[in-house]
């Protein structure tokens, strides 16, 4: 296996894409997390290995077989050595980058800790930098959040979607006293995050659970359309009352379902730009989020000539897209629309050739692959390196991936 991003996808040929939905109906924390991957059927020894490369003594995990309320789940314990430290985000950092750790893991890791102290830095009112973790900053969490990071890449899972998490009701003891559920910086993780009802008493999120939920959900809702291959339960510490206190994911492919998914177009005719000054828009555009970005030239009022600038990007990115739009070009207004889209499925894998290994890209359709193209880097790189003509190279990779991985007609 090798990793393009943060997370696994396979080697000649093998199918990547996998996704997860978790089900909150019982919250999540931490340990449920880890529970969960291993009762999928990420190995226990495999988990406990990648929390070992952070070089800490003594500090992995180990996995046994339980049940809530009758239903049978893993539960994952952290075995760590015993100290009283209270540590900043740039010592856990430190821990992680230290760490032999894939870059795509400590990444996820530093992401979901930067999460929790902003979290923490909000609610006492200090400086990110003053936040001592206090609970989270403990060995536990330290391996809850690096082995989920870790997990997620041994899985080769690459989306992960959520249910509304459930949060509990009541109060929970913690080290600032008795708070009500949830917990001050727990409910500051949610923001953004819609919650389920639950009848039962208690802290069923915790801030570990959440930060991780926040950092790595692609939705919160019902179930992606995907095809099943496996599932498993992560269990909490607590029996439940009226719910098992179980963490369920599903995991499986991403599904032929190609139902006609939506995207924002906006658009602003600009009479009044440079080409270089139009390029280094299109790139900042980009940068802010843009799924594609395309100039034209057009004639305006007066037969002045002009350029359409057209932008599609997700409605969630709208306004920061815009924002771009407006800081580095000279419109006055764009107008936007929605629209509907169909993408074939893509996936990354890694196939070997004469000049090493490159990357290709694959798109099928009703889980059938029909496109089958190098990446562009990839060649460019081979190219430069090799002193070889582009067409050459490009043509060379093109065939021996299609031998790897032949579309079907």
């Amino acid at each position: 296996m090798r990793t393009t991003g943060g997370f696994v996808t396979q080697q000649h040929g093998k199918r990547a894409g996998m996704i997860a939905y978790f089900d909150c109906l019982s919250g999540i924390s931490g340990d449920m997390f880890l529970g969960a991957l291993v009762d999928a059927g990420l190995a226990v020894e495999d988990l406990s290995a990648a929390i070992g490369k952070l070089g800490i003594e003594g500090l992995g995990v180990t996995a046994e077989k339980v049940t809530r309320l009758g239903m049978a789940a893993t539960k994952v314990n952290v075995v760590a050595p015993h100290e009283h430290v209270h540590r900043h985000l740039k010592d856990i950092e430190k821990i992680i980058d230290s760490s032999t750790l894939s870059d795509g893991v400590k990444s996820l890791a530093k992401r979901i800790f930067a999460r929790v102290a902003e979290a923490e830095a909000k609610v006492h009112g200090h400086p990110v930098e003053k936040v001592h973790f206090h609970e989270v900053g403990a060995l536990d969490s330290i391996a809850d959040i690096v082995g989920a990071a870790a997990g997620l890449e041994l899985l080769g899972i690459e989306k992960c979607y959520f249910s509304p998490i459930a949060v509990g009701s009541g109060t929970v003891k913690m080290a600032h006293g008795v708070l009500p559920v949830p917990a001050p910086a727990t409910a500051e993780l949610l923001s953004g995050i819609p919650v389920a009802q639950s009848e039962e008493k208690g802290e069923l999120a915790t801030p570990t659970g959440v930060a991780i939920a926040g950092e790595i959900s692609c939705g919160f809702g019902g179930m992606p359309a995907m095809t099943v291959r496996g599932g498993g339960s992560g269990a909490g510490s607590r029996q439940g009352e009226k719910t098992p206190n179980i963490l369920r994911v599903i995991v499986g492919e991403t599904s032929s379902d190609k139902t006609a998914k939506k995207v924002t177009v906006i658009e602003a005719a600009i009479d009044d730009m440079t080409g270089e000054a139009l390029g280094y828009a299109r790139e900042a555009i980009f940068a802010a989020g843009a799924l594609d970005v395309y100039i034209t030239a057009i004639s305006m009022k007066k037969g002045r000539p002009a350029h359409l600038v057209t932008i599609l990007t997700a409605e969630k990115d709208r306004e920061q897209v815009m924002e771009a739009l407006f800081a580095e070009t000279t419109t006055f207004g764009a107008r936007y629309s929605e629209w509907r889209r169909e993408t074939l499925d893509r996936r990354v894998v890694e196939v070997e050739s004469e000049w090493g290994s490159f990357r290709v890209k694959i798109g099928s359709r009703a889980g059938r692959d029909v496109s089958v193209a190098p990446e562009y880097e990839d060649v460019r790189k081979i190219a430069a390196e090799r002193g070889l003509p582009f067409r050459h190279v490009y043509s060379v990779l093109a065939e021996r991936a299609r031998e790897e991985i032949e579309p079907q007609a």
